[in-house]
């Protein structure tokens, strides 16, 4: 899954380097909650208008999972 948001958020930014993911430990729901870390005047690439890329990014993230039979959720930092 980190995989996946690195190289997807790293197609959308000017400065893939600058892009990290961490990860927190499965809540009491079992879901696992994934930051998207960027740089500051990459955020609105990745956010998009309206929110459309960043919601376009948690759907397939969460599809992603799903097949693996995992909850996430995806915050953008």
């Amino acid at each position: 899954m980190q995989e996946l948001l690195v190289a997807i958020a790293s197609g959308l930014v000017e400065n893939p380097e600058q892009v990290t993911v961490t990860v927190d430990e499965a809540n009491e729901e079992g879901v696992i909650v994934y930051h998207l870390h960027v740089a500051e005047n990459d955020m609105g690439r990745v956010i998009g208008k309206q929110g459309r890329i960043a919601k376009a990014i948690r759907t397939v993230v969460r599809a992603a999972a799903n097949r693996n039979n995992q909850k996430v959720m995806v915050e953008i930092d």
